[in-house]
C-alpha cells in the first residue's frame, strides 16, 4: 500500500490531520520493503501519547519512501515498550532501528525545509498559483500548512511531477491531495498551463540580479545548497 492509498483508504481527502501527523492507528504489519510503499505500523496512537518527537520521526520516516518499513515498525514497538523511557529509547542511535528511522526522518525534514523556500509559483489565467517539483521523498502533505498560511485565500497548486500528484487548495477550502491531470497543469478544476510564465520568471531573474553579489559568486557552494535536481525549477538559475 502506498502513502496515497493509505490516506484515501482512511478517508483523508483533507490533509489537515496529516499535516499534524494525526494519522489513525493501524492493525496492519509493516512488511513492505519496496521503495514507495509502506504499511503503517501498529501502535502509532500509543507512540504519540508517549513521545511527540518519536511520533513525528516515525511519520517522517514513513514519508521517505525508503525500504525501512520493518525498521519503523520495530522502532514504534521498542519506544512503546519503553513507557516512561520512551524519549530515551527514541533517541538511542546505538540501536539500528532508531538510527534508520532518525536518519530517514532527517532527510525528509531537510527536504521539507528546502522546498518551503525553493518552490516558484506562477499564476495561471484563472488566478491559481502553480508550482512544480520532483522531491526525493513524499513530502507534499507536509507542505500544506506552510503554503496555506502563506497564500491566505489565494488558490494554489503544487505539482509533484515525480509521483503525478497535486497538492491543491481552493479559496476557502482545505489543502487536498489529488492525482495530477494528464498535462500536470493543475487540479481538475480547470487550471491550465501558465501563459504568464515568462513574465513571472523574468521577475525572479530580476530579483536575483538585484540581490546577488557577482563578486562573491561561488558555484560549488551554490550547488551544495541548491542541488541540480532543484535547479531546473528555479528560473533565476536557469
Amino acid at each position: 500500500m502506498c502513502q496515497l492509498e493509505f490516506f484515501e483508504e482512511n478517508g483523508r481527502s483533507s490533509l489537515k490531520d496529516t499535516i499534524n501527523f494525526c494519522l489513525p492507528d493501524s492493525s496492519e504489519p509493516a512488511n513492505s520493503e519496496k521503495p514507495g510503499e509502506f504499511l503503517m505500523p501498529p501502535g502509532l496512537a500509543r507512540l504519540r501519547e508517549l513521545s511527540a518527537d518519536a511520533f513525528d520521526a516515525a511519520m517522517c520516516a514513513s514519508m521517505s519512501e525508503l525500504p525501512i518499513g520493518e525498521n519503523i515498525s520495530r522502532f514504534v514497538e521498542k519506544v512503546c515498550k519503553a513507557g516512561d523511557g520512551a524519549a530515551r529509547a527514541a533517541s538511542d542511535r546505538g540501536d539500528p532501528d532508531v538510527l534508520a528511522v532518525l536518519g530517514a526522518a532527517a532527510k525528509v525534514q531537510h527536504e521539507i525545509h528546502r522546498l518551503s523556500g525553493f518552490l516558484r509559483f506562477n499564476p495561471d489565467p484563472g488566478g491559481v498559483y502553480i508550482a512544480r517539483c520532483a522531491p526525493d521523498h513524499f513530502i507534499l502533505p507536509a507542505l500544506a500548512e506552510h503554503f496555506t498560511l502563506r497564500f491566505g485565500e489565494t488558490p494554489w497548486v503544487i505539482v509533484d511531477e515525480k509521483r503525478n500528484l497535486c497538492l491543491c487548495r481552493k479559496k476557502g477550502g482545505e489543502a487536498k491531495l489529488i492525482p495530477a491531470p494528464p498535462d500536470s497543469a493543475g487540479p481538475a478544476s480547470g487550471a491550465t498551463k501558465n501563459r504568464n510564465g515568462d513574465y513571472w520568471e523574468d521577475l525572479w531573474r530580476l530579483y536575483h540580479r538585484s540581490t546577488n553579489n557577482e563578486s562573491k559568486k561561488n558555484l560549488p557552494l551554490q550547488r551544495q545548497f541548491i542541488p541540480e535536481r532543484y535547479r531546473k525549477y528555479l528560473p533565476e538559475l536557469t
